[in-house]
Formats: C-alpha cells, sequence, structure tokens
C-alpha cells in the first residue's frame, strides 16, 4: 500500500493587525514541519504569495498600501538574492 500526504497549496499565510497604532503584517506557516526545510528565498516567495492572496480580499485603504508596499520590498529582497 502506497500512502500519500498531499502538500498544501499555500505554505504561509499573511495576516494584517494594528500595533500601537500602526498597520503591520503577521506572517504564519500554515504547517510547521514546511518552516524546517524551507530556504530564504523559499521563505520570501511564499511571503509574496501571502501578500497577495491577502491582497485580493482586502478592502480597507491602509491595509491595501501596506500589503502593496510590502510585496514590493520583498521583490526588491528577492532580486537582491540573485
Amino acid at each position: 500500500m502506497n500512502v500519500a500526504e498531499k502538500k498544501n497549496q499555500f505554505e504561509m499565510e499573511a495576516k494584517t493587525f494594528n500595533h500601537k497604532e500602526k498597520r503591520n503584517i503577521i506572517y504564519s506557516f500554515v504547517d510547521s514541519y514546511h518552516s524546517l526545510c524551507l530556504d530564504k528565498k523559499e521563505i520570501i516567495l511564499a511571503q509574496i504569495q501571502a501578500c497577495e492572496r491577502l491582497l485580493k480580499y482586502v478592502t480597507d485603504e491602509n491595509d491595501m498600501s501596506i500589503l502593496g508596499k510590502e510585496v514590493a520590498e520583498l521583490r526588491l529582497a528577492l532580486d537582491l538574492m540573485h
């Protein structure tokens, strides 16, 4: 018998929250065992995907601005790694 575990499509999720009257983004891994075997590039790509997914559902202008800025900064970091 072959047993296969289907890998979750998304490795990370993003959420926005208020901290001392400032909007921030927090990330969490969907499956904790993936966090042990990801390199920096994979983590940044997962963060970009998480932000872009969240951006589809956000209605608050402040959250849209924060997420857009975060995606731009993450892409810059990814470009600098090459």
